[in-house]
């Protein structure tokens, strides 16, 4: 989510950002556009005036105006210089602290000069230069809350289908972002956006989903379709091996059998887990002595150690079927001595093999995959019960290769008291 408010705020503050360098350009140029018509118009004041000076002073009349003067000292020396050149011109300076605009030309080798007041003007001005900074101030405010009320749409609809895309991620396929497409806005009689990317990647999301589901429900309906066509078969054929003669062939018949019926069994087993079906009859189960008893023929090669026992909620069966199933996934693929360790809740079962490979420890057990064989470690269909007893039981299951070598499965059950409060 944090994230996602970064992206609400970025978005908020580039679109505030650019209609503050846009009130800036566009103040910029009114200003100047301003103050220069302005300030044209007390300037050619001046230089009226100036005209109407220099006909007098060509006459040599007086009209007694205050406002001409001839040579003054406050004449800026930049005008000065201008006229010293014989050239006329006019621009703001100060007579006595306060602004005028000044206009002179040459007369008899002096400098002829007049003054029109310029403090009312330069205020002008600066109301001006006020009213444009408070119309682009509140310009930004306006843009900032529209960009941050856009942008929190867009960002709620992104956390939608973000948190969406994590529910499927972690096995709910029936997740849907759910936004209304064209179609659904023209049926409901609302106008339909030319172009909306959030809601494209919803759709495509929710097709995603849907398409994988199906995948899925077909993988799963074609995986019970064939245990259970197989069952009935192998069961015959079971039953046909007992009647042929004693020996070597029968011996390697039976062991062939056997394992293509514990696999179909295996197959059911992971079918009714997928489907949901199965619940478990959970009991007060001390976790320590279930643990010894489940490991109790499991060979002298396992180990168990109870550093403190707790009373936990499961179901001893499935717990039984989950123990045996990474007993045997240790023995087939790891190396002794194989440790059980029980404290409290936590169980964890170790050995000292090669490990879990990579894509184990990062993605769970999956089907059939068996792993890395040069490392000799795979987990076909037994860490695939693993994962799906524990999630009917609500244990925490995590795979991982301990410091100095092996591999390291961690279950932590759950603790709490029964529905019938016992």
């Amino acid at each position: 989510m944090h994230a996602l408010s970064s992206l609400r705020w970025k978005i908020a503050l580039t679109t505030t950002a650019v209609c503050c360098m846009v009130a800036a350009a566009l103040g910029v140029l009114v200003h100047n556009v301003v103050a220069r018509q302005i300030v044209g118009e007390v300037r050619k004041d001046a230089d009226t005036a100036l005209e109407h000076a220099l006909s007098h002073y060509e006459y040599g009349t007086t009209h007694g105006d205050v406002n001409i003067v001839l040579d003054p000292p406050q004449l800026p020396r930049p005008l000065r210089d201008l006229v010293a050149r014989g050239d006329t011109g006019s621009m703001v300076g100060s007579l006595n602290g306060k602004p005028v605009m000044w206009a002179a030309a040459p007369a008899d080798r002096q400098a002829l000069a007049v003054w029109i007041p310029f403090e009312g003007t330069r205020n002008r001005l600066r109301d001006i230069d006020t009213a444009i900074l408070a119309s682009a101030a509140l310009a930004a405010g306006v843009v900032a809350l529209a960009g941050l009320f856009l942008a929190d749409r867009i960002s709620r609809r992104l956390a939608t289908t973000a948190a969406v895309a994590r529910r499927i991620s972690a096995g709910d396929l029936d997740a849907r972002v759910g936004f209304p497409s064209r179609a659904d806005e023209r049926r409901a009689g609302r106008r339909s956006r030319d172009r909306d990317e959030v809601r494209d990647v919803a759709q495509a999301l929710d097709l995603m989903a849907g398409s994988l589901q199906e995948r899925l429900e077909a993988e799963k309906r074609f995986t019970a379709d064939v245990a259970h066509e197989l069952r009935t078969p192998l069961t015959g054929s079971l039953a046909a091996a007992a009647l042929l003669p004693e020996g070597r062939p029968k011996e390697m018949i039976n062991d062939r059998l056997k394992a293509l019926h514990l696999l179909t069994e295996d197959l059911l087993e992971i079918s009714r887990l997928e489907s949901g079906v199965e619940r478990a009859d959970l009991a007060r189960v001390e976790l320590g002595r279930a643990v010894e008893r489940a490991v109790a023929g499991a060979g002298p090669a396992v180990s168990v150690r109870v550093i403190r026992d707790a009373a936990v909620l499961t179901d001893r069966r499935r717990l039984d079927r989950i123990l045996t199933n990474l007993l045997v996934n240790a023995h087939k693929h790891g190396r002794p001595p194989i440790e059980v360790t029980v404290d409290g809740p936590v169980v964890t079962v170790r050995d000292h093999g090669p490990g879990y490979p990579p894509e184990l420890i990062e993605q769970g057990p999956q089907r059939f995959r068996t792993g890395d064989p040069g490392r000799g470690r795979g987990h076909g269909l037994g860490l695939t019960i693993v994962a799906g007893q524990a999630a009917v039981l609500e244990i925490a299951l995590s795979f991982a290769n301990a410091p100095d070598g092996g591999a390291l499965t961690t279950l932590r059950l759950p603790v709490g008291r029964l529905p019938d409060g016992s």
